[in-house]
């Protein structure tokens, strides 16, 4: 699910030729000889018994040197190497890649190959240079440090609470513009094209803006958002190690840590995915484990998963963390073109604790043609024993997404109530009650423009049938039309207009304390990612 964005092959050739050019010219002034014993004067004037000139030696050719370059200068150099790469420069090779090619170009596409959580793509090289490493080192090294500024902008029909958008994420303040995440990457990826030796590699990312709302683990400074319900925040997204056992099938990898759920189209970092805003099934659904996950590439067709974790958005250490198991597998065909992958990614008990779903993901991803493809998702999830909201109502109001989180978790009085956790709306007889949800997304794709440009449409529909995912028990569809816009490959445009509609009930527009007022919903949004 995750993927770097590469600067451009270009631009990191011309950076290296530039540099080899000006090192080659500061190693020729200082070496540059004097006339050598036995030649003839420039003057035409005879030689004497030293082999010089009558003259005296004549003096050195000499070239000015050229001072080293800032760390900015640099980094400066690089971007504009990107943006407006010399025509006469050549691509470097592409690098070896094991098994079946990469079904998708990158950029403008998130990633290469299709979606895969828990793992590094086995087989797969790192494609990626980044401006910040080409002005450290040249990209030569394989630890890296990169990341981005992401910032976004939304205008729309909501405007009756300070989060009115949701549960439409990740624009959820109506008509305003934040920073959305400012993001830090430190990693060694591990080289799994060969299979001779074991290696290893591991990530550690720090996550700061708006979006952290959304990538909250218990635990892991969740007090920002559970008890003080803060605008902005940090969270260290992921941190995991991975160990590549190369004689385990065709390549097996380890992680160990946090990281980002096995199944999913879509992914909590910005350039990971296809739109700016993220789809009503992606928002309420796992977003990171704690634990260890095993991948082995069987053959050129299937890839299974298999891992423990402390469940979905817990720590090992809170007191919500849950030994939950995953089982997943993948199936790959015509060349690489088409990919099934069935994944259960929380085996437990689903009784209800922070965030403690049982999942069941369907995902069909199908390249169509060198320029369209296509992915669908479908699910079913579910908590058992969540608290009923509507205990003793009748009838049942809508209490809103996020409705009990920080400074509101007062107004709801039910029993066994988790902070952060939505309750349920169930019969008004009962304390408690089953709550399950499905839902469907299709991402439908179209890149031009030399690869700087692509097109996403998408459809989907959810059935939050006791409202414990979103805050509200109604049907869903979302419907959203998008761009994405390069310039090179280190700065990205995501303009989309979005119509959401609850049908059963208002799910929008919430006032703070209130329940939501509205069925429908239309935004226009965008950002823009700024890639270093």
């Amino acid at each position: 699910m995750l993927a770097a964005i590469p600067l451009c092959a270009t631009a990191q050739d011309l950076a290296q030729n530039a540099s080899q050019e000006i090192n080659g010219n500061a190693s020729h002034a200082i070496s540059q000889p004097y006339a050598p014993e036995n030649s003839a004067p420039a003057d035409g004037g005879q030689s004497q018994g030293s082999g010089q000139s009558a003259a005296g030696p004549a003096p050195a050719a000499s070239s000015p040197q050229i001072p080293p370059q800032g760390l900015f200068t640099r980094l400066g150099h690089a971007y504009l190497e990107d943006w407006s790469p010399s025509p006469t420069a050549t691509a470097a090779p592409e690098p070896t890649r094991r098994g079946t090619p990469a079904p998708l170009n990158s950029p403008p596409f998130p990633s290469a190959d299709w979606p895969i959580g828990g793992t590094v793509v086995i087989g797969a090289p790192d494609y990626q240079t980044y401006p910040l490493m080409q002005a450290v080192n040249e990209n030569k090294t394989r630890f890296k440090m990169y990341g981005w500024f992401d910032i976004g902008y939304n205008a729309s029909t909501s405007d009756k609470g300070k989060y009115a958008n949701a549960p439409a994420a990740y624009d959820v303040i109506p008509n305003s513009v934040q920073l959305d995440q400012a993001a830090l990457y430190l990693e060694r990826l591990p080289d799994t094209v060969q299979k001779d030796h074991f290696d290893w590699g591991f990530r550690f990312t720090s996550l700061y803006g708006l979006d952290y709302r959304y990538t909250t683990a218990y635990g892991d400074f969740s007090q920002q958002l559970l008890q003080k319900n803060n605008t902005y925040g940090y969270d260290p997204v992921m941190y995991y190690l991975d160990f590549y056992l190369p004689h385990i099938g065709q390549g097996t990898d380890v992680r160990v840590g946090r990281y980002i759920s096995l199944p999913d189209i879509e992914a909590q970092l910005a350039p990971n995915n296809y739109t700016y805003s993220h789809s009503l099934l992606y928002t309420v659904d796992c977003y990171t484990q704690h634990g260890v996950n095993v991948t082995t590439k069987l053959s050129e067709h299937w890839t299974v998963q298999e891992g423990v974790s402390a469940g979905c958005e817990a720590a090992p250490w809170s007191k919500y963390a849950k030994l939950t198991g995953d089982a997943c597998a993948g199936y790959t065909w015509t060349n690489g073109s088409n990919n099934l992958y069935f994944c259960a990614n929380s085996l437990n008990s689903a009784k209800y604790a922070y965030n403690n779903i049982s999942a069941y993901y369907l995902t069909y991803y199908h390249k169509i043609n060198a320029t369209w493809h296509t992915d669908t998702e479908a699910w079913y999830q579910y908590e058992r024993d969540v608290p009923n909201l509507c205990y003793g109502l009748d009838p049942c109001i809508s209490y809103g997404p996020n409705a009990n989180i920080g400074a509101n978790s007062g107004e709801i009085t039910s029993p066994s109530l988790i902070n952060g956790a939505n309750g349920a709306q169930c019969n008004p007889l009962a304390t408690h009650c089953y709550a399950p949800d499905y839902a469907i997304v299709n991402y439908l794709e179209h890149e031009w423009n030399n690869h700087h440009t692509s097109l996403t449409i998408r459809n989907e529909y959810v059935d939050d049938l006791r409202g414990q995912r979103t805050g509200t028990a109604t049907k869903y569809s979302e419907h959203l039309v998008g761009l994405n816009y390069w310039v090179g490959s280190t700065i990205t445009f995501r303009p989309e207009l979005r119509l959401d509609h609850s049908y059963d009930k208002p799910a929008f527009d919430a006032p703070t304390g209130g329940a939501p007022s509205k069925t429908t919903q239309l935004t226009f949004a965008g950002d823009l990612i700024w890639h270093f």
